[in-house]
């Protein structure tokens, strides 16, 4: 099971670059690349725990759809989503958020998934798969270090 651990200097507090993770609309506005936008559930505003969110995007040529669960959540410091419906076997996306000494964040994101189809799954992670996630990954968090950081 890949996982993937990404850290993000933000030179904004906290509770910005929390509530701007968990916002629907900046999601969208963050993958833009992929044309993701939420088509049910939670469509608009703030995430909270409990909350699901289906979300259409093109990913590989292809518009895929993937349901995912606000499952815990400890505010301005993290929460976690987990796939419910999709084209993964499973995934578990942790999002934390840890003051520095300037009062900065350090955004990280850990994102566990398993992908399907056994053997041929496992291959896709090791010929592209894992590189794709790691590159949505970090250019949603350099864009969300962007508005937050307008924001401050």
């Amino acid at each position: 099971m890949p996982t993937i651990v990404h850290h993000q200097i933000i030179n904004a507090p906290p509770p910005v670059c929390f509530d701007l993770a968990r916002d629907v609309l900046t999601h969208t506005e963050t993958t833009s690349q992929t044309n993701e936008v939420a088509v049910s559930g939670r469509t608009k505003g703030l995430m909270e725990v409990g909350e699901i969110v289906a979300w259409q995007g093109t990913h590989f040529g292809v518009r895929q759809h993937l349901t995912a669960k606000v499952t815990r959540m400890e505010k301005y410091h993290f929460f976690e989503d987990v796939m419910v419906k999709g084209a993964f076997q499973s995934f578990t996306h942790t999002h934390e958020f840890k003051e520095t000494l300037d009062g900065g964040t350090v955004m990280t994101d850990v994102f566990e998934y398993q992908s399907p189809f056994g053997l041929l799954g496992r291959l896709a992670d090791l010929l592209f798969l894992e590189k794709y996630m790691k590159k949505l990954l970090t250019i949603r968090a350099n864009e969300l270090k962007v508005k937050a950081e307008r924001q401050r």
